[in-house]
């Protein structure tokens, strides 16, 4: 599609995005007023609400998420927690809390901000929800190397696209996620580039992370990121799930591990500088590594679901 005709195309779905959402039109109405079939219009909305050209908020809140929000704060000494009502498909937990964290950074951007991001389907679904908003000199810097076996929520990835929505700098660890041996991790660690990067994760402003669990349907597992002998030893060893690709126990403990060892990544514990850090994570599965992930990183925000949510209310922090 050549420039011209994209740019009429785009025009056309804000147009119809406008008559639908802000004048009340129906779609048959938009469809005689534009003069295009009502199906193209559907198209149209449906693509407005995933690229975030609409966003849409409900502003009252769920009495028994409100409940648990306090009582999170409470016990596990959180500035401030946001619980997402549990939807009807379990699958949607990611994409909800995504929206919901998008909407929470876009609310809390400030000139010059140092932005450090981690990865998942989470994070990467915030990014309809966030827009720059006219704030300027903001940098973005990713906290952890590239996987060769994933694009869709490849940290590198979402990184960039974050970072362009806010017309920002970027800061990318140019190397493997997964060193293929200490050796190796330690040279790379010498690169000027690498270390910049580690040096620009101890003055962040805000850290967004979430976090991974080791269960069939874990990113981990899905892509054969670690052999299933690695995975096997890593249960065994106690882990719980990752930080940052990182493995800790239910305690918040990094173990004691070779792969932890091969990570090319920002250590979760040396956020600790941090003027925020941002937990977006949920899922029953997640439960013990979202509870031991509060232990390690100590978030001021905490954005989850419901079920988690009680969860972590009945369990002491």
């Amino acid at each position: 599609m050549k420039q011209g005709e994209a740019e009429l195309t785009e025009d056309l779905k804000a147009r119809v995005a406008w008559l639908y959402y802000m004048e009340g039109m129906t779609q048959d109405q938009i469809a005689q007023e534009v003069g295009i079939h009502r199906t193209r219009v559907l198209r149209m909305l449906s693509a407005s609400r995933q690229d975030g050209t609409v966003q849409i908020r409900v502003t009252a809140r769920l009495s028994r998420c409100v409940e648990l929000e306090r009582r999170i704060e409470t016990t596990h000494g959180i500035e401030r927690a946001i619980v997402i009502p549990d939807p009807r498909e379990a699958q949607q937990v990611s994409q909800i809390i995504g929206s919901v964290l998008g909407a929470y950074i876009a609310d809390n951007l400030a000139d010059r901000m140092t932005i450090g991001l981690g990865w998942g389907r989470t994070l990467s679904s915030s990014l309809p929800a966030i827009a720059g908003n006219g704030h300027s000199e903001m940098t973005v810097v990713s906290l952890l190397g590239g996987l060769t076996k994933v694009s869709s929520v490849n940290p590198s990835e979402f990184a960039w696209r974050f970072a362009d929505r806010l017309a920002a700098s970027c800061y990318m660890l140019a190397a493997p996620v997964f060193a293929p041996d200490v050796r190796t991790r330690e040279a790379l660690m010498t690169h000027p580039g690498i270390r910049e990067i580690f040096h620009r994760a101890t003055q962040l402003d805000m850290a967004i992370l979430s976090v991974g669990d080791l269960s069939p349907q874990s990113t981990f597992a899905e892509y054969g990121l670690l052999e299933r002998d690695e995975l096997a030893s890593l249960h065994r060893a106690g882990a719980v799930g990752d930080i940052l690709c990182r493995f800790i126990n239910a305690e918040g403990e990094v173990i004691d591990h070779p792969v932890n060892d091969r990570v090319v990544a920002v250590d979760p514990r040396d956020l600790v500088n941090a003027r925020k850090i941002v937990l977006a994570s949920g899922g029953w599965h997640k439960y013990q590594v979202i509870q031991a992930s509060i232990r390690l990183l100590r978030p001021h925000v905490l954005i989850t679901d419901e079920v988690v949510a009680e969860r972590l209310v009945e369990t002491p922090p």
